[in-house]
């Protein structure tokens, strides 16, 4: 990640070791990093369910806020066409892990902080296997623009150190898509940003934007990459005032013996480290997943606005699965400015192209027609249709903010319900919240002021859960009025108008079905089934154990 506030856990020791007494301001936002580090290394400690936990916990020794990966891998069609043969790719190599390496040109030294490195990955081969399955869509469009653009091929592995290839990747900073940019870095490097669309997440449009990063970085360090891969992730100021002092102290100046935040200091012995791995995998003894070198997605131009379901169901796709294909896509929705295309699986793109030339562009999204109320707002008609204020204002043509009861207003809406767009932000961020972590669920409203770390020990809970229930990084900036979903094990009396939701257990009774069950506590028949996935079996016994996640106000 880069250009982002590190934790100063460090320094703040260091401060106190020599009696120096920092500025008020300074002393509390470092006590307040300090004890969100400390949290998250205690959480860390208990939590080692997925080896991306266990990168994301070496990421909070260093000193820095762990990953957040709000989206399950989603596993989407590709295949590949017979009229798409080897000889198209112009390529001797098959794999295109292989064609990448075959073009590496960074020249470096082992060292105990590469090898470091390269043993993790090395411990945790199933990893990797994850990362191929994410990487699998893209890798070869992203392989082919680096190649164009004469950029080095190490940056093909970068992804894998910044994100896991999780285009849906969050972090501290508020770091987000596979290349880990801040909004104002993105902006800068040519990433729109806007209600319907965040070029972060969309993965071609941030690979160009890297690419224009990187290629500002390594000029302005005179062709030094360590030193523009460092400042990728801290910053280029940092990098260069710790050039500076190394040069006016009459040190080396190479990375190597820059004095940099843990973090950096292990970010790039982490691509070095996978470099290594890669060219010499027989030696280590390491499967590296193979990703065949055919392009298996294709940008298709669409030239307006689309409803997604619409475009998913144009190119015989699930919505999740076209969504997955252009993760930059907020809303149920393309942007009405721009960028218009979408990313398809080859074998769709015939099927695809054709359905859209038949499709006026009126008809790409659904409309109703919206008669104007006492009490209308353009604010409470986007709230209400999962619109924007700018789109009802454009489409309507209307002069001011000014809507006259009586009147009608033409609104584009969604073609199937929400649930339908489960890759969307809003989607997102209630599946987040819904997941349960706790007994009870609780919804707490941002004062003015309150932080993470304040509403944490409120709660009595574990900061960065709180977060990451919330799809947020620990020191994300709180909203005064935001609501905050908080889980606990107990609630006091007063807690309980708060509540929304906790978990029964349920003794199963003769003649009891799952369907009787599911009616009877008002639940989906399908939440009852994924809450006790792993104890149902053909039939119910009377006698067994259910639980039951229902709403509190219902009790």
């Amino acid at each position: 990640m880069h250009s982002h506030i590190l934790l100063s856990v460090a320094l703040l020791a260091t401060l106190s070791a020599c009696n120096i007494a920092p500025k008020s301001e300074q002393a509390s936002q470092l006590e307040q990093e300090h004890q969100i580090a400390q949290q998250i290394l205690v959480s860390c400690e208990q939590d080692n369910e997925l080896a991306e936990n266990h990168l994301d916990c070496e990421s909070a020794q260093s000193g820095t806020i762990p990953i957040t990966h709000p989206v399950e891998i989603v596993e989407i069609p590709l295949e590949v066409p017979e009229e798409i043969t080897q000889a198209d790719t112009a390529t001797e190599y098959e794999d295109l892990w292989q064609r990448a390496r075959s073009q590496f040109s960074f020249t470096f030294e082992n060292n105990k902080r590469i090898a470091a490195q390269r043993n993790w990955y090395l411990k945790h081969p199933n990893y990797m296997q994850r990362v191929a399955k994410r990487a699998k869509p893209f890798l070869y469009l992203i392989v082919e623009k680096l190649e164009q653009q004469n950029m080095p091929l190490e940056l093909v592995l970068l992804p894998i150190v910044e994100s896991a290839f999780d285009p849906f990747a969050y972090s501290h900073g508020r770091a987000a898509g596979m290349w880990q940019f801040i909004p104002s870095t993105g902006k800068r490097f040519g990433m729109k940003q806007t209600w319907w669309y965040d070029g972060r997440r969309d993965v071609m449009a941030s690979t160009q934007g890297t690419i224009n990063y990187m290629n500002y970085l390594v000029k302005m360090f005179d062709g030094n990459w360590l030193h523009a891969l460092a400042a990728y992730n801290s910053g280029e100021g940092r990098v260069q005032r710790a050039i500076r002092k190394n040069r006016k102290a009459g040190k080396a100046t190479d990375f190597w013996h820059l004095d940099l935040p843990k973090e950096t200091r292990a970010y790039v012995p982490k691509l070095l480290a996978l470099a290594d791995i890669l060219n010499n995998s027989q030696q280590y003894n390491f499967q590296w997943p193979k990703i065949d070198n055919t392009p298996i997605t294709q940008e298709v131009e669409i030239g307006s606005q689309i409803d997604l379901a619409l475009a998913a169901d144009m190119a015989g796709l699930t919505v999740k699965e076209l969504h997955a294909l252009n993760p930059g896509y907020n809303r149920w929705a393309t942007d009405p400015n721009g960028p218009f295309n979408l990313l398809l699986p080859v074998d769709r793109v015939s099927q695809f192209s054709t359905e859209l030339a038949k499709t006026d562009s009126s008809q790409r999204l659904n409309w109703v027609r919206h008669k104007v109320k006492g009490g209308d707002s353009l604010l409470k008609l986007a709230k209400k249709y999962h619109t924007s204020t700018e789109i009802i204002s454009k489409v309507n043509e209307l002069k001011s903010n000014v809507i006259i009861a009586g009147e009608y207003l033409v609104i584009p809406v969604a073609l199937k319900s929400l649930d339908a767009y489960s890759l969307s932000q809003e989607q997102r961020l209630a599946k987040t919240q819904s997941k349960k972590s706790g007994a009870y669920k609780l919804n707490h409203t941002v004062k003015s002021g309150d932080t993470f770390w304040d509403i944490s020990r409120q709660y009595k809970v574990n900061l960065r859960n709180l977060a990451k229930w919330n799809g947020m990084a620990p020191t994300d900036t709180l909203r005064s009025g935001k609501k905050l979903v908080v889980w606990v094990n107990k609630i006091s009396k007063n807690q309980r108008k708060d509540a929304v939701m906790r978990t029964l257990t349920y003794t199963v009774r003769n003649g009891d079905s799952l369907a009787r069950i599911a009616n009877k506590f008002k639940v989906k028949l399908a939440d009852l089934q994924k809450w006790n996935q792993s104890k149902l079996k053909k039939y119910l016994q009377p006698g067994q154990k259910l639980k039951v996640f229902v709403d509190v106000t219902r009790t």
